[in-house]
């Protein structure tokens, strides 16, 4: 899933990009203020990570900005501050959660998974598709029972697919969501990675679950048995 981190801290901000990279996720870092409400206004993520302490706008005036521009994305304030009146205003101010450092990675990990299972619309703590489940938060797939082993990037684009069942995604839209904002739309990445998961979820079952519609994009039918009159 696709996250904005907002941190003015450089060993901080790389530290936060890399962890969650190598854990499936798609990552743009901010590091002002003004910068974060560019991107926040540009994209719509799946959770923002923001930095109470930025130069210029701080994380209160992003958040506030944020939410009037009606962006509703869940969001995570990171503080250094402990006091319960810092962390009544960031709540007040619409945040979802807060974490004050220093802090554990683990810890960062679940809280962010837990808020998009309390985003916009309702999203369940382990998906399915017929008889393929995902766990996001034990980062585990399964095909009638059987494990099945992935790449955290096999991971994340499989689990943007099984979010939207049944609905086209494009090649743009899921280059945006699973790689990163400057990623090379016209790159084959995302045929290559359809063909690495149809050989581990589809192939190993004799199934035909995750389908090309030609011109418009990939999507995931449930147990190949919907518009196949689309598959590629």
């Amino acid at each position: 899933m696709r996250i904005l981190v907002v941190e003015d801290e450089t060993p901080m901000a790389q530290l936060l990009r890399r962890c969650l990279a190598e854990n499936g996720f798609a990552v743009d870092v901010a590091a002002t203020g003004e910068e974060g409400l560019w991107y926040a206004g540009e994209i719509d993520y799946d959770v923002i990570v923001l930095d109470v302490m930025l130069p210029g706008t701080d994380g209160y005036g992003v958040l506030r900005s944020v939410r009037a521009a009606g962006r509703w994305a869940p969001v995570l304030l990171l503080t250094a501050r402990d006091a319960v009146e810092d962390r009544v205003r960031g709540l007040d101010l619409g945040a979802d959660d807060y974490l004050v450092k220093p802090f554990a990675l683990a810890e960062l990990l679940s809280r962010l998974r837990a808020l998009m299972r309390r985003g916009a619309r309702e999203r369940p703590a382990v998906l399915a598709v017929g008889d393929l489940t995902l766990d996001p938060a034990a980062r585990r797939v399964a095909r009638g029972g059987t494990p099945i082993s992935l790449t955290a990037k096999e991971f994340a684009l499989l689990e943007c697919l099984m979010r939207r069942p049944g609905e086209v995604l494009s090649k743009a839209e899921l280059i945006e969501r699973v790689w990163d904002f400057t990623f090379d739309a016209d790159s084959n990445v995302v045929e290559v990675y359809v063909g690495y998961l149809r050989q581990k979820i589809d192939r190993p079952f004799g199934r035909q679950c995750l389908r090309t519609c030609r011109g418009a994009g990939y999507w995931l039918a449930d147990d190949g048995k919907d518009r196949v009159d689309h598959v590629g």
